[in-house]
C-alpha cells in the first residue's frame, strides 16, 4: 500500500499548477494522466489581460498575472527550459470607429495599464492593416506543449506519474480519505479538462466543451515579431513558424481535425497577410469551457475529500495558478473560495 497526501487526475495546466502548490508546501502526491485531453497541449498559451473583441478587462487579470508570471519563471528554473516569451499583442483595427473605441477603453481605470494610447502604424508590407494597430501591454506566450511534456518527464523521474487511465469506479471514498487500487490518499483532485464529463462525481457540472482547431504555418517572408489579433490570432513561434487559431465548434466533441476548420482558418488568414505560406501542421482540442466563463473549483457536496479543478476555458495560462492556489488554501487552511469560482453556484451531486 502506498500512502500520499494527494492524488491528482490530469496533468494539463490546472494539474501542473496544483502540483506546484503541493511541492511548495512539501505535500506528497501522485498524478494520473493518460494524455487523453489535448486542450493544454495544443493551445497558443497566450496571457492577455484584455478581451480584444470588446476591449474589456479580463476577470481579475491583475491578480492572475501577478501570480502566474512568477510561477512560470519558477517552472523555467525547475525544468531548465524557456517557457515565457514576452511579446506584445497588436490588435488590428478595421476602421476609424474601432480606433476610437480602443482609445475610449484605454481611459478606463482598469484598462489604462494594459492598452497603449499610441496608434501603431503598419510597416510590414505582408500584413493588411491600413488602420494600424493597438498594442496590448503585459502580454506574451507560454509554450504549453513544452511545459506539459517537460513536467511529465519531471514527474516521471520523481516516480510520481502514472501514465494510465483513471477508473473512477475503482475509487473508494472513506471518512478519512480515499483509496484507489493500492494507493491511499487524504484527498483527490480531478483536473481532467473536458474528460470531467465522464467523471461520475462531477458530471452534473455545466462543463460545455468547445472544440478548437489550429494550424501551424511557415511564412518565410512574414518576419513578424509580435502577436497579431484580427479575426484569428497569428502567433510567432520562431524559425518563420506561426500558430494560427483558433476555431470554435460547440457540437463536435472529438479531437479529429477537419477540412472545414482548415479552410476557415486559411480564408481568415489570407485576409490578414498577403505573403505565401505553407501549412505544417493542424491540431484540435476540446477547451473545458463553462456557461459563465468562470472555473469550476471546489469540493463535492457529499464527499469532503473529493475536489475538482477545471473549466479554465481559453485562459488556462493566466487562470491556473490563481485557481490552484484558491483550492489549496481551501483544502489546507479552510479559506473560502472566491464565490465566482466555487462550484456551489451549481448543482453538483452524482
Amino acid at each position: 500500500m502506498k500512502d500520499v497526501d494527494y492524488i491528482i487526475v490530469g496533468n494539463g495546466l490546472a494539474g501542473i499548477a496544483f502540483c506546484e502548490q503541493l511541492r511548495k508546501h512539501n505535500k506528497d502526491f501522485i498524478v494520473f494522466d493518460n494524455q487523453s485531453q489535448q486542450s493544454s497541449r495544443v493551445a497558443a498559451g497566450l496571457y492577455n489581460p484584455v478581451v480584444l473583441k470588446r476591449f474589456t478587462y479580463v476577470w481579475k487579470a491583475k491578480f492572475q498575472l501577478e501570480l502566474a508570471l512568477p510561477k512560470y519563471k519558477e517552472l523555467e528554473e525547475l525544468l531548465q527550459i524557456k517557457l515565457d516569451y514576452k511579446l506584445p499583442i497588436y490588435r488590428k483595427f478595421t476602421s476609424i470607429e474601432e480606433q476610437n473605441d480602443w482609445f475610449t477603453a484605454s481611459d478606463k481605470a482598469v484598462l489604462c495599464d494594459y492598452l497603449s494610447t499610441t496608434l501603431i502604424k503598419n510597416e510590414n508590407p505582408h500584413i493588411r492593416a491600413e488602420y494600424g494597430f493597438g498594442e496590448v501591454l503585459h502580454s506574451g506566450r507560454i509554450n504549453t506543449t513544452k511545459l506539459i511534456t517537460s513536467y511529465c518527464d519531471f514527474l516521471d523521474n520523481e516516480k510520481r506519474l502514472y501514465k494510465e487511465e483513471f477508473h473512477h469506479n475503482q475509487l473508494e471514498i472513506r471518512d478519512n480519505g480515499v483509496q484507489y487500487k493500492n494507493i491511499a490518499s487524504k484527498y483527490i483532485v480531478f483536473a481532467e479538462g473536458f474528460g470531467l464529463k465522464k467523471n461520475p462525481f462531477f458530471k452534473n457540472l455545466p462543463l460545455n466543451g468547445t472544440k478548437g482547431e489550429m494550424l501551424t504555418i511557415k511564412a518565410t517572408d512574414l518576419k513578424m515579431n509580435f502577436i497579431l489579433k484580427s479575426s484569428v490570432f497569428v502567433v510567432p513561434l520562431g524559425s518563420d513558424l506561426y500558430w494560427i487559431g483558433a476555431t470554435y465548434e460547440r457540437e463536435d466533441k472529438t479531437h479529429s481535425i477537419t477540412s472545414v476548420a482548415k479552410d476557415e482558418l486559411i480564408e481568415k488568414l489570407k485576409k490578414i497577410i498577403n505573403c505565401d505560406f505553407e501549412i505544417i501542421h493542424q491540431v484540435a482540442g476540446i477547451r473545458p469551457t463553462t456557461v459563465d466563463r468562470r472555473p469550476l473549483v471546489g469540493s463535492h457536496p457529499e464527499y469532503h475529500n473529493v475536489f475538482v479543478l477545471n473549466g479554465l476555458g481559453t485562459r488556462g495560462v493566466m487562470m491556473s495558478p490563481f485557481a490552484a492556489k484558491q483550492l489549496f488554501n481551501k483544502i489546507e487552511h479552510g479559506i473560502s473560495l472566491d464565490q465566482e469560482l466555487d462550484i456551489k453556484r451549481f448543482k453538483v451531486g452524482r
